[in-house]
């Protein structure tokens, strides 16, 4: 069983839900990075999504867009990622940890490459923004020998018969897109009634657990959230904070923060 497995596991047995807290490599910088996700640990997160700096994103808002642009100019590459994986591995031996990419990184690093290194570096997982369902199979070929998965997306455009395949043989957890449209922001997104019920109809084509993200940011959405789904991811308010602040005001922000959202989802 893996950490992911291992970890709704036991909240399932606890009652509890989940808070995956997401934080772009090399933003601030290396070292500040790497300490808010420490701190993120300790303050309560159950999980942590790695974001992989990208130049040309589609699925990200303005808050995660100018971390990548920030983490890129500070000459961040996926070797610096998956080193950054590996501290967080050492200090951390339970928590799952995924790296949130797009795919043109892994491409140009070589899928088998990557898959190996991943998971000597302690990484649990991937979550491709840009690689459709139906082309997945070329990357998770090369997943399943070093068991790690590939975590499915599933928004609310996606038919219940689409949901169907792309969860037949997923693994993990499922990331259902709150948002009809980019990270960090709530226009157009659908209420917390349809997000539920949406969800619902989510988990009559699969028994894995459903976490909701995109446009949560704040103890009261994700004590709504977690009313409906089996988690929350929040990224976009962590980085906001990582550009308004610095030192150690940042870093306490940051871990009042994870706090209050894991204290309302739980």
């Amino acid at each position: 069983m893996n950490r992911i497995d291992q970890l709704f596991q036991r909240l399932r047995a606890e009652n509890k839900k989940a808070l995956a807290a997401f934080y772009t490599a090399g933003f601030p910088d290396a070292p500040g990075s790497l300490r808010l996700i420490f701190d993120a640990l300790d303050a309560g997160a159950d999980l942590i999504e790695l974001g992989v700096p990208f130049s040309d994103p589609s699925a990200d808002g303005p808050a995660i867009q100018a971390a990548s642009q920030k983490a890129l100019a500070n000459g961040t590459t996926l070797p610096d990622v998956l080193q950054t994986a590996r501290a967080i591995r050492a200090r951390n031996a339970t928590a799952p940890l995924i790296l949130f990419t797009y795919f043109n990184p892994l491409f140009q690093h070589g899928l088998a490459r990557v898959a190996r290194e991943a998971k000597d570096a302690g990484v649990d997982a991937f979550l491709v923004v840009d690689l459709p369902f139906e082309e997945s199979e070329e990357f998770a070929q090369f997943l399943r020998p070093e068991g790690l998965v590939l975590i499915p997306l599933v928004s609310p455009a996606t038919s219940r018969r689409r949901a169907g395949e792309i969860l037949k043989n997923a693994g993990g957890f499922v990331y259902y897109v709150s948002v009809k449209g980019v990270t960090g922001g709530t226009g157009g997104r659908d209420d917390f009634a349809e997000v539920g019920a949406r969800v619902a109809e989510v988990r009559t084509v699969t028994s894995l657990p459903v976490l909701a993200g995109f446009g949560i940011s704040t103890p009261e959405d994700a004590a709504r959230m977690g009313r409906v789904a089996d988690g929350i991811v929040v990224g976009s308010a962590f980085m906001r904070l990582a550009e308004r602040y610095g030192g150690e005001e940042l870093f306490a922000r940051n871990a009042t923060l994870v706090r209050g959202l894991k204290g309302a989802v739980a």
